[in-house]
């Protein structure tokens, strides 16, 4: 059963001339950047663009920063743990204060139930 696609199996720029019809492409430079793992990534940039080059890049494989210096690469972030609301609260407030919250919210529950 035919779908009518007059343009099936094509994509829009494709074309017999290639790289030729749409001109030549932006003269790039590539920068070596070394994570703590050792792996290295080397993106491109433009070099008419007037682009300044970051000092860091995060690795594709293993999502450290990685740096232009192989010797020396940055070091990793430190990522704090999970922290939960209880935790949050507790830096915020003492003990003495979570018992008075409680104790206000449990006289005012109590004076609502009439008990």
């Amino acid at each position: 059963m035919a779908s009518g696609s007059a343009i099936r199996g094509s994509r829009v720029g494709a074309g017999p001339m290639g790289e030729a019809e749409r001109g030549d492409s932006a003269p790039r430079v590539w920068v070596s950047f070394w994570c703590a793992n050792g792996h290295e990534t080397r993106p491109s940039f433009s070099e008419e663009a007037g682009i300044d080059i970051p000092e860091t890049w995060d690795c594709p494989r293993c999502g450290f920063p990685a740096g232009q210096d192989r010797e020396n690469p940055p070091a990793p972030a430190r990522n704090e743990p999970y922290k939960t609301h209880l935790a949050y609260v507790k830096e915020r407030r003492s003990d003495e204060d979570g018992a008075a919250i409680l104790d206000e919210a449990l006289a005012a529950l109590r004076a609502r139930r009439g008990g």
